[in-house]
C-alpha cells in the first residue's frame, strides 16, 4: 500500500485551470480518471489526511503510485477528454456501465449498393441507420415483417442475394410482394434507395405525411374504380398503422427525447433510458455499475451521458435529454452535448405533465431492475459461495459462515425499544426463523444496553433448548417441537452481526462472554463507512467496495434494519390505537369489537349501567362489572385530531375507529409477521 505523499506533486505544480487526470499504479496502468474545473483544486482533495477520505477514494490513493494531468482549454473539452480516456485505460475505480443485456437494434445499412433491413447487435457501424434499441428480437421482425408489406426493402444476406442473382430467381418474399427483387432487377438501385429512404423516414417518426399520402391514393383509386389498388392500398395503411400501435404513444406533442433516470443504493447503480421520438417510445434500454468510486447521482448521470452519447453525432443526439439528477456543473455536459449533436440540446429535469410521469415510469423501470440484479445476483450459487469464503477470510474463520444471524435496534426517541433478528443461511434468507423482540430491561435510548439484553437473552434460550435437548449428555439429539417445527433458538449461528460500530460489537461480546459461549465468531457492520469492526480490535475490517462478502453482509443489515423498523412503527401505531377497554383482562378483540358496535362509543359505553352492558352478546354479569370498574378508573382519551383536516374529532367519531376489524397490526408485508415476539 503506497503512501499517498510520496507522489504528492510540489506545491504550485499543479495549474489552476481546467484538465484531465489520471492516477497510475506501480506497474504505470491507469487506475482512474477525472476532470476538473481547477486541477490545483481537485488534486489537493486526495492528498489530505487519509482519515478524512471516503474508504473507496482511500483505496483508489493508496494504491496509485504517481499522478499526472493534461490542461485544456474549456470543461467542454475536459469532458470529452475524460471519456476518451476512461474508453482507452479502462481505470478499475471509475464508474463502468455495462448492459445487462446486448440489446438489438433495427438497422438499415445505407452503406450498401442495395440497403438491408435487418437485426444487429453490438458496436454502431457508419454508414447504417439504427433504430431502437427494443427489448427483444423478435419485436423488431414483427415490425417489419408489417412494413415490408408497404417498403418492400431487402432483407436477404450477401449469400442469398449473390445466389438469386446468379440463378435469376428471387427467393420467396420476391414472389410473395414483400421483397422488391433488387437482385434480378426488378427495381434499380436508386429507386431501391429511394424506398429504403422511405423506411428510415417512417421509423424515425415520419409517419403523418406518408399516412395521409397513401388515403389520398387509395381515395383516387377508388373514384377511378381501380378496385383492386384501392384495396391494396387500404391494407397497406392497416398495416402500417398496426406497426405503430406497438409503441404506445406517451407524449402528445410529437416530442423527440431521451429519458434517463438513475437508481442506486451504496454498492450499485442502475439505469434505464427510454429512447422517444415522434412522441412514441421507439426503445428502451438499461445499465448496471458498481459504485467503485464515491461519486453523487448527478455524476451517475453525466457517466451514462457520456457512454450513451460519446459515440453519436447529428439526430442521434435528441433535441431534449431528459434526467433525473442534474450534472454539477450543468453547463460543460450541455455545451457537449450540443457540440456532439450539432444544434442546441436541452438538459432537465422535467417539472410537470406528460414528460414528468413518464421520467416517474423510467425511474419505477430503474429501481425494478435494479431489484431483478441484485435478486439475480443473490440467487447465484457461486457468488453466494464467493461471498461467504471471502467473509470467512476477512474475519479469519475456520471455516465458512452457514448460518448468519443480524440483530438491529429500532426506536423513536427512546419509545417503544425493540430488537430484530433476521437469519441467512447459505447466503439465503430464512423468514421463518426470523425473531422480533421487545426490550424489557430499562427504559429510555440506549442501543448498546439494548444490544447486549437481546443478545443475552436469545442465546440464553439456545443454552436452555441445549440442555434440554440433552446435546451436552449422551443420547439422541432432537431439535423440533412435538409437531414437528424446528425449535425457536435451538440452532446456533456460526457468525452474529450486529449493526453498528465497537460498542454494539463490544456489547454483543461480552454478552456471549457472561454466557460462557466461545464458539460464535461476531462482527459489526457501521453503516456509515460499511467498516467491519470485531471485538477488541482498534482498527476496523475494510473489505473492497466490489467485495461479494461485503455485498453479503450489507444485505443481511438491511435486512435486519428493515424488520426491526417495520415492527417498531407497528407497535407504535397500535399504542397509538390503544383504547380504555384493552386494559380489561380477558377481553379480547370478538367482545370489545361486539361492545363498540352495540354502543357506538367507549364514551357512551363508559356512561352504560352493567345492566345494560350485559346485553351484549357474550358478556356476563362479571364481564360487565369489570369492564365497569376498569372504565370508571381510566381517565378520558386524549381527543383524537383528523390528521386530514385538523380537526379535533368527538370521542364517538375516534373510538369506533379503534381496532376496527381486519386492520392490520403490521406495516408490513404477511411475511414479515412471521417473526414470533419473545
Amino acid at each position: 500500500m503506497a503512501d499517498p505523499s510520496s507522489y504528492r506533486p510540489r506545491p504550485g505544480e499543479i495549474p489552476d485551470s481546467p484538465g484531465v487526470y489520471r492516477f497510475r499504479d506501480e506497474h504505470r496502468r491507469v487506475i482512474y480518471v477525472g476532470k476538473a474545473k481547477s486541477l490545483r483544486q481537485r488534486l489537493a482533495n486526495y492528498f489530505q489526511d487519509l482519515a478524512g477520505l471516503h474508504p473507496r477514494t482511500r483505496t483508489m490513493v493508496t494504491t496509485a503510485a504517481s499522478v499526472e494531468w493534461t490542461v485544456v482549454s474549456t470543461e467542454v473539452e475536459a469532458l470529452q477528454l475524460e471519456y476518451t480516456w476512461i474508453k482507452e485505460f479502462d481505470p478499475r475505480f471509475n464508474v463502468k456501465y455495462r448492459d445487462d443485456k446486448s440489446y438489438p437494434y433495427l438497422a438499415v445499412t445505407m452503406n450498401e449498393e442495395f440497403p438491408r433491413v435487418q437485426v444487429m447487435r453490438g458496436q454502431k457501424r457508419k454508414g447504417v441507420r439504427y433504430f431502437g434499441p427494443y427489448s427483444h428480437a423478435w419485436a423488431i421482425r414483427d415490425t417489419v415483417d408489417l412494413l415490408l408489406r408497404v417498403f418492400p426493402v431487402r432483407t436477404c444476406s450477401a449469400g442469398v442475394f449473390k445466389n438469386a442473382a446468379r440463378t435469376g430467381r428471387p427467393c420467396l418474399l420476391g414472389y410473395i410482394g414483400k421483397c422488391s427483387a433488387p437482385c434480378v432487377g426488378r427495381i434499380s438501385p436508386e429507386d431501391h434507395r429511394e424506398l429504403a429512404e422511405e423506411f428510415c423516414d417512417f421509423m424515425a417518426g415520419r409517419t403523418g405525411a406518408y399516412l395521409r399520402r397513401l388515403e389520398n391514393q387509395m381515395t383516387e383509386a377508388a373514384e377511378e374504380m381501380e378496385y383492386e389498388r384501392a384495396a391494396r392500398l387500404r391494407d397497406d395503411i392497416e398495416a402500417l398503422k398496426r406497426a405503430m400501435e406497438k409503441n404506445a404513444v406517451v407524449l402528445t406533442d410529437a416530442t423527440d427525447a431521451d429519458l434517463i433516470a438513475v437508481a442506486e443504493d451504496e454498492l450499485e447503480a442502475a439505469v434505464q433510458i427510454f429512447h422517444v421520438r415522434g412522441g412514441r417510445v421507439r426503445g428502451q434500454r438499461g445499465w448496471v455499475t458498481d459504485k467503485v468510486e464515491d461519486v453523487t447521482t448527478g455524476a451517475l448521470v453525466e457517466h451514462a451521458l457520456q457512454q450513451l452519447y460519446g459515440e453519436e453525432t447529428g439526430d442521434s443526439v435528441p433535441k431534449e435529454v431528459l434526467v433525473s439528477a442534474l450534472p454539477d456543473p450543468i453547463e460543460p455536459v450541455q455545451g457537449w452535448l450540443t457540440g456532439r449533436r450539432g444544434s442546441h440540446v436541452s438538459l432537465r429535469i422535467p417539472q410537470r405533465g406528460d414528460k414528468k410521469a413518464l421520467m416517474e415510469t423510467v425511474q419505477r423501470n430503474a429501481q425494478q431492475a435494479l431489484a431483478l440484479h441484485k435478486t439475480k445476483r443473490a440467487s447465484d450459487l457461486t457468488t453466494r459461495s464467493r461471498a461467504l469464503e471471502e467473509i470467512a477470510e476477512a474475519l479469519d474463520l475456520d471455516s465458512a459462515p452457514l448460518r448468519i444471524e443480524c440483530y438491529d435496534i429500532s426506536h423513536l426517541q427512546g419509545e417503544d425499544v425493540v430488537a430484530s433478528m433476521v437469519v441467512f443461511e447459505d447466503g439465503l434468507q430464512r423468514k421463518g426463523e426470523y425473531r422480533r423482540f421487545q426490550i424489557r430491561g430499562f427504559e429510555g435510548q440506549d442501543d448498546v444496553r439494548s444490544m447486549h439484553e437481546v443478545i443475552t437473552r436469545r442465546f440464553r434460550r439456545y443454552l436452555a433448548e441445549k440442555e434440554k435437548t440433552g446435546e451436552w449428555a449422551d443420547g439422541e439429539v432432537v431439535l423440533t417441537e412435538d409437531d414437528g417445527r424446528p425449535k425457536r433458538f435451538a440452532y446456533p449461528p456460526q457468525l452474529v452481526v450486529v449493526d453498528g460500530g465497537q460498542p454494539q460489537v463490544a456489547a454483543a461480546w461480552r454478552a456471549l462472554d457472561e454466557l460462557g459461549i466461545d464458539d460464535i465468531a461476531v462482527c459489526g457492520l457501521a453503516k456509515r463507512l460499511e467498516e467491519v469492526w470485531l471485538p477488541g480490535e482498534d482498527d476496523p475490517v475494510v473489505l473492497p467496495r466490489t467485495s461479494e462478502g461485503l455485498y453479503l453482509l450489507q444485505r443481511i443489515r438491511d435486512e435486519a434494519h428493515r424488520f426491526a423498523i417495520t415492527y417498531q412503527r407497528s407497535k407504535r401505531a397500535k399504542r397509538v390505537r390503544s383504547s380504555p377497554l384493552d386494559e380489561v383482562p380477558g377481553l379480547g378483540e370478538t367482545r370489545k369489537q361486539a361492545l363498540v358496535k352495540h354502543f357506538g362509543s367507549v364514551k357512551k359505553l363508559r356512561s352504560a349501567t352493567i345492566d345494560q352492558i350485559q346485553e351484549v352478546p357474550g358478556i356476563g354479569r362479571k364481564t360487565a362489572e369489570t369492564i365497569a370498574v376498569a372504565l370508571a378508573q381510566a381517565a378520558p382519551a386524549a381527543p383524537a385530531v383528523n390528521t386530514a383536516t385538523g380537526e379535533i374529532m368527538e370521542e364517538e367519531e375516534s373510538a369506533t375507529t379503534v381496532g376496527s376489524p381486519g386492520e392490520p397490526v403490521s406495516a408490513g408485508a404477511p411475511d414479515e409477521r412471521r417473526g414470533q415476539e419473545t
